[in-house]
């Protein structure tokens, strides 16, 4: 049995946003990948596309920020655990960049084949 406490919604939803606060905080990959996806919404609101284009470039554009929290938290847990250089070390976080490369392919395929076709 896990010693986890009782799901409160605001509390978690309060976990959360530290989090993202502390992502732009702390993570200029992120910061930057943040203000392009400020730049790139307001274009697929505006672009004349239908629903689920908007969607794909949407998703697309979310997953590249997703990656890059995803990378932000195995590297944090990483220089948790060890400072030190260590193979595996330098493993896991070159997994996590490539979780960042490879949903910034993506993006770029999606935006590129609908923009572009």
């Amino acid at each position: 049995m896990r010693n986890q406490p009782k799901y409160k919604f605001l509390k978690n939803t309060t976990y959360a946003l530290n989090g993202l606060k502390d992502v732009i905080k702390h993570e200029t990959s992120f910061k930057i990948e943040l203000f392009l996806a400020i730049f790139l919404i307001p274009m697929i609101l505006t672009i004349d596309l239908t629903l689920t284009y908007k969607l794909f470039m949407w998703i697309s554009l979310m997953g590249v920020l997703i990656a890059e929290v995803i990378n932000s938290a195995i590297e944090r847990v990483v220089d948790l655990v060890t400072l030190e250089h260590h193979p595996m070390a330098g493993r896991a976080k070159d997994v996590g960049s490539t979780i960042v490369f490879l949903s910034i392919t993506l993006f770029a395929i999606v935006w590129g084949s609908i923009l572009f076709s």
